[in-house]
């Protein structure tokens, strides 16, 4: 795997139009986790196959589309080794009420990336 910067193009379309059908859901689980006070930072790794980190929210059958959902934290992240410097991933991290935060894992992409919620679903929490 290869992290790389920027979120091109192909990333961009296909994780936006699954995403508009998830984020609801994704938006009610970062809240639960939230305040059930399991993590001030979940974290949604989504990814075309499965894998091993955090728990299936919705499988692409479920939204239609090309992206697994997976719901987890930072705590499984810093376990994993996947973030080394947890001081500074809460630093950049994005208010979880406007924006979720997506781990995209593909062959050619893997890295965080904060994608805002819809603005019509926010108006009705």
């Amino acid at each position: 795997m290869q992290n790389s910067p920027e979120l091109n193009g192909k990333y961009l379309g296909t994780i936006s139009n699954d995403f508009v059908i998830a984020a609801q859901t994704l938006y009610e689980a970062s809240y639960h986790i939230r305040k059930r006070n399991i993590s001030n930072f979940p974290i949604f790794p989504i990814c075309k196959s499965s894998q091993p980190i955090g728990q299936l929210l919705m499988n692409k059958q479920e939204v239609a589309g090309n992206w697994h959902f997976f719901a987890s934290f930072l705590q499984e992240f810093e376990e994993r080794q996947l973030v080394e410097d947890s001081e500074k991933f809460k630093q950049a991290y994005k208010n979880p009420e406007e924006f979720c935060c997506l781990f995209v894992i593909d062959a050619d992409f893997t890295n965080f990336v904060f994608i805002p919620y819809p603005e019509d679903m926010l108006e009705d929490n």
